[in-house]
């Protein structure tokens, strides 16, 4: 698969699509543009901050943005994050993938600091390796 642009879709752009956009911001370099936003942009999550920070890569810079933002002539490959809610919409005539990946943010239920941020570690690896398949099968063409 050949693309020069990515855009990371999920609700809020403040957990799965920021952590997409930092881990292939790492992964791809300056090779791909590398954007994300949400059909309701709210804040980065301090979680998926966090959890990054862990692994090296520093999400200082990226804010959440809305998909009415972003040009649909800056986009050849769309990745929606979502797993239970409804992803966002982008109309353009870029590629698309969908990635299911269950949302890391459990601020509704009563759990620890750590609790809360495994989930967002398990959401971070599982869209690491799947960003770490897309760039083996960019180069392999």
């Amino acid at each position: 698969m050949r693309f020069e642009s990515i855009l990371f879709l999920c609700v809020a752009n403040s957990a799965r699509s920021q952590m997409a956009e930092g881990l292939a911001h790492a992964i791809f370099g300056p090779d791909v543009l590398v954007q994300s936003a949400g059909s309701q942009p709210s804040r980065v999550n301090p979680f998926a901050v966090e959890v990054m920070r862990e692994i090296g890569i520093p999400l200082a810079g990226q804010w959440s943005k809305s998909v009415d933002t972003i040009d649909p002539a800056s986009v050849d490959l769309v990745v929606t994050l979502c797993a239970e809610e409804v992803c966002p919409v982008f109309l353009s005539g870029a590629a698309r993938i969908h990635w299911p990946i269950e949302d890391p943010d459990r601020s509704n239920e009563n759990l620890r600091d750590e609790e809360q941020l495994q989930h967002f570690r398990v959401a971070r690896d599982g869209i690491r390796a799947r960003l770490l398949q897309l760039a083996a099968e960019r180069t392999a063409q």
